[in-house]
């Protein structure tokens, strides 16, 4: 998303950059929809991965769920990142007009024909996605998960688990909200997308500051940094669980891979727990407008 400026100007030259040291580093999937920037992020991400396609789990997501939408999405993706087939294809939200089902009977037809290789759903209800993998094999949900938002942890990993479905975590620093960068809205570009998100404003950022105080300690004791700590966490969660971590820039891949260094042991991970417990962050995570979608 950073890419396509949801969070102030964005660099297309660097994001290949930033694209290129991933791959050099060994980081493998690349992530991107449709909806980003109305195309330009899967344009950019074509031109990065150019001549490197053998080295990359390729993602992208259908904004909609209709059987003819899907068909002519997909295709159109195919033709702005430049290669023949995507390794996991995302109905990018549940459609509320457009039965699982069909979505899922639609996108397998695609696996059939070789344009896609796996079937993937995002923010979709442990209900739908019970649904949605009896019609065809779902390889992974894509939703919301972090520190501050492990609701998950109720229902839909569990989901998850039983089915044998991976969980692609986005958002794993909370919108950067745990890097610890961002102390006061002012602190975002004028048009940076996370002015709207409640969880960024007034009172709601206070508290959401304390919760980030508390790990920034742990994260200290422990000689990492803040952003390493949550991602770490996140990996130990389960092999099962994959975060998947947004940046705009090439000199930040590096210092995303210092959380593989990190190692949580028992006491760290019960401290932490204490400091973030589910439920713990206030505010929405998403503006009013968009709620109704997420978890359908």
């Amino acid at each position: 998303m950073s890419f396509a400026g949801y969070y102030g100007a964005a660099d297309a030259a660097e994001g290949v950059r930033t694209i290129h040291r991933a791959l050099d580093r060994g980081i493998t999937l690349i992530d991107t929809a449709e909806a980003y920037g109305e195309g330009r992020n899967e344009e950019l991400v074509g031109r990065a991965i150019a001549g490197r396609r053998d080295e990359v789990v390729l993602a992208t997501k259908s904004s909609r769920g209709g059987p003819d939408h899907l068909r002519a999405a997909a295709q159109r993706s195919l033709a702005r990142l430049g290669v023949d087939h995507v390794d996991v294809y995302y109905l990018h939200r549940v459609d509320g007009d457009v039965p699982i089902e069909e979505s899922i009977g639609a996108m397998a037809r695609l696996v059939e024909e070789g344009y896609v290789r796996h079937i993937g759903l995002s923010e979709a209800g442990a209900g739908t996605l019970r649904r949605a993998h009896a019609v065809h094999p779902i390889a992974a949900l894509q939703s919301e998960y972090s520190l501050l938002q492990r609701e998950p942890e109720d229902e839909i990993l569990p989901a998850c688990r039983e089915l044998g479905i991976a969980y692609v975590a986005y958002s794993p620093l909370s919108r950067g909200l745990l890097t610890g960068r961002f102390r006061r809205p002012d602190d975002l570009a004028p048009d940076d997308w996370r002015r709207q998100v409640p969880r960024f404003q007034g009172g709601n950022l206070e508290l959401n500051l304390e919760i980030v105080g508390r790990l920034a300690e742990i994260a200290d004791d422990l000689g990492t940094d803040l952003a390493s700590l949550a991602v770490a966490w996140l990996l130990a969660q389960g092999d099962d669980v994959v975060p998947l971590v947004g940046t705009s820039r090439a000199s930040r891949i590096d210092e995303i891979l210092a959380a593989l260094q990190v190692e949580l042991g028992p006491d760290a991970l019960r401290r932490i727990d204490e400091a973030a417990p589910a439920g713990a962050a206030s505010g929405d995570r998403y503006p009013e407008s968009y709620m109704p979608r997420l978890g359908l």
